[in-house]
């Protein structure tokens, strides 16, 4: 069928050019255009199908080949495409295409997140993925400057988080910032007193330790980090497309390990995508697949082929993420925490973080796993707010008993259901697929050094500036799970 529409198209380029060169002649306007109607009348007759546009255009269609196909177009997708252009070894040398189902991001995780960074995390790789994160947008536009392009305003706001510990937490809390500041975070730590003399309107009841980022953390808006990287790799000259990946073709080898076991390895060499409003689709040679679908990767890794071998085998270890539907409410107080309030995260899960100047906050919790809403739709559940986050708040915030919700939006997690941890690197038989997917919630923050670590694995076979060994897809097989204590 696209071979067809493709022979129809270059046949009517032809008569377009025809048309082209009869307007160009001396006939006069009134013989000229009934001969030209005339022409497009015998044409119509011998082409099937509908009235058409002589000049089809194509500008809405991926390459027919790409080195690289990036498939998912939000800020993880977004980095590894800067990186993978940032280090090539020349100009040029690398051609990277970005596929994305929706380019107005409507329902992406990035437009709906509230945009957290924070260096307290218990795992040393995390903490690192951080601070790398926070000096790349601390310095944002030495990195995504164009030229003739206004410098891009992130509007961050560098008030930290305040995590909460009870009694049974405080040993945990004060290991967990041992670990922070041995990689270099400033983080501190608050008894009850003094965190009732510096943040006076919270109630310290049931509070042992708090831990406090002094440098670093806060918040910014994604959806500016989102477009500053979209603008930055189209002037790199990484190409787009708005479409859907449904397929993969690949080549099949054989080998044995050194336990005499044969094994299948596959590599992807033809990436199918479906254009929107269309059944038709369009073929896309690649040497690389990168999966950065979020909360549909897990999907993705399916159509490679991941996870459908025998069970217990790698062939059948899928990739664990799916998609986990979390509410943020937008609630109003006016007698509410000032402009020195961090981002406060209670020992119930629940948070919080002003929002702008107007004494508006956004908050929310994530469900245990019992009460996991369905994820088919973006609809909120306001008696959650109700139920499972409002008294925990305004138990820790009295001003908070008179709030008013205002509004509420759901977004997805792209939830790992095995460890909470991202997946970061190569599929150990599919073995020209990379993973950067599966953060939990933590995406948006580590964006940038986790496109700048799958860049130098591609690159050069390895890790580099941070090691992410731990978060390779073996680990899913080998159920070697990676415990991270702060996940918010």
């Amino acid at each position: 069928m696209l071979r067809r529409v493709l022979r129809l198209a270059s046949g009517r380029a032809l008569v377009a050019r025809a048309l082209s060169t009869r307007r160009g002649g001396s006939t006069p306007g009134e013989d000229r255009d009934g001969k030209v109607s005339e022409i497009k009348k015998k044409i119509q007759s011998i082409l099937p199908g509908e009235p058409w546009n002589p000049l089809y255009d194509t500008s809405h269609l991926p390459p027919e080949r790409s080195d690289v196909v990036i498939v998912g177009g939000g800020v993880l997708g977004l980095s590894v495409a800067y990186w993978l252009k940032k280090l090539e070894n020349r100009r040029g040398a690398i051609q990277v295409l970005v596929v994305e189902r929706d380019h107005t991001y409507s329902q992406a995780s990035t437009a709906l997140s509230i945009g957290g960074i924070r260096q307290q995390f218990s795992l040393p790789e995390n903490i690192q993925l951080s601070l790398f994160s926070a000096n790349f947008l601390r310095n944002i536009n030495e990195y995504l400057a164009v030229v003739d392009a206004p410098p891009l305003d992130l509007q961050f706001n560098p008030l930290g988080y305040l995590l909460l510990a009870s009694e049974k937490g405080a040993a945990t809390m004060e290991s967990n910032v041992k670990v922070q500041r041995q990689e270099g975070a400033k983080v501190c730590l608050m008894s009850p007193e003094q965190l009732q003399n510096k943040f006076p309107w919270i109630n310290t009841k049931g509070v042992a330790l708090a831990s406090y980022g002094m440098e670093n953390e806060g918040w910014f808006d994604p959806w500016c980090l989102l477009q500053g990287l979209r603008r930055k790799v189209q002037s790199m000259g990484v190409l787009f497309c708005q479409g859907e990946v449904t397929r993969f073709i690949s080549s099949s080898s054989h080998m044995k390990t050194t336990s005499g076991k044969e094994v299948t390895l596959k590599r992807i060499y033809e990436v199918h995508v479906k254009m929107d409003h269309s059944m038709e689709y369009q073929p896309v040679e690649c040497a690389l697949v990168i999966n950065a679908a979020g909360a549909w990767s897990g999907q993705v890794a399916e159509l490679a082929g991941i996870g459908k071998g025998p069970p217990g085998t790698l062939q059948g270890t899928r990739l664990p993420v799916e998609p986990r539907k979390r509410y943020v409410y937008l609630w109003h107080c006016p007698q509410g925490p000032g402009l020195e309030a961090p981002l406060v995260t209670d020992m119930s899960g629940a948070y919080f973080r002003r929002e702008g100047l107007g004494n508006n906050y956004l908050g929310g919790l994530s469900p245990i796993e019992e009460e996991e809403p369905n994820p088919g739709n973006l609809e909120v559940d306001y008696d959650f707010f109700q139920d499972k986050v409002w008294p925990p708040l305004a138990q820790r915030v009295p001003a908070f008993e008179t709030l008013k919700v205002r509004s509420a939006w759901a977004g997805y997690y792209d939830y790992n259901t095995f460890d909470q941890n991202g997946v970061v690197g190569p599929h150990p038989l599919v073995v020209n697929m990379y993973f950067a997917a599966g953060f939990s919630g933590h995406g948006l923050q580590q964006a940038p050094g986790v496109g700048r670590a799958v860049a130098e694995m591609v690159l050069e076979g390895h890790f580099q500036t941070i090691d992410l060994s731990p978060f390779l897809f073996s680990r899913f097989y080998l159920g070697e799970k990676i415990q991270e204590h702060i996940i918010i």
